[in-house]
C-alpha cells in the first residue's frame, strides 16, 4: 500500500468506528490483529472496541495528527467524552474528560495487523 492508500484506509477505519459498524471492521482489520503485544484476533479486537463504547457511550474518534510511513501509520487521536464509571482505574463516573491516545499501526495484507497505543492517563487525572 502507498502512503496515500494507507491514509485513506485509516480514515475509513476511523469512520467505521464512529458509525459503530462492527461488522465492517473486517474490511480494515486483519484476522490476526495484535494490540499492545497481545494477539486478539478480529473478534477479540472488535469486542474490545465494543466494550470501550459500552463504557463510553459518547466515544468519538477524532484524528488530530496522522503520519504515514508504509507499512506503518501513526495517529494522535483526540477524545472529549464522558466515561460512565471507572476509566483506566480512575473514578470518572460520568464526568466529561478530554485526552489523547497515541496509536501506532502496522499494516499487513492491506489491513491493520499490529496496534500499539498509549492513552494520556495523566491528562484524565488532572481533570478529576
Amino acid at each position: 500500500m502507498s502512503a496515500d492508500e494507507i491514509v485513506q484506509s485509516y480514515r475509513d477505519y476511523i469512520a467505521c468506528l464512529n458509525c459503530r459498524d462492527w461488522a465492517g471492521l473486517d474490511l480494515f482489520v486483519h484476522e490476526d490483529v495484535r494490540h499492545n503485544g497481545r494477539l486478539l484476533g478480529l473478534s477479540g479486537y472488535s469486542a474490545m472496541l465494543q466494550g470501550n463504547v459500552r463504557d463510553i457511550p459518547d466515544l468519538t474518534f477524532e484524528i488530530g495528527t496522522l503520519v504515514s510511513n508504509p507499512p506503518q501509520i501513526a495517529a494522535r487521536l483526540l477524545f472529549d467524552c464522558t466515561p460512565t464509571g471507572v476509566f483506566m482505574g480512575l473514578p470518572v463516573n460520568g464526568r466529561r474528560v478530554a485526552f489523547a491516545e497515541h496509536a501506532f499501526y502496522e499494516y499487513r495484507d492491506g489491513k491493520i495487523w499490529d496496534v500499539t497505543s498509549v492513552i494520556d492517563k495523566a491528562a484524565v487525572e488532572a481533570q478529576l
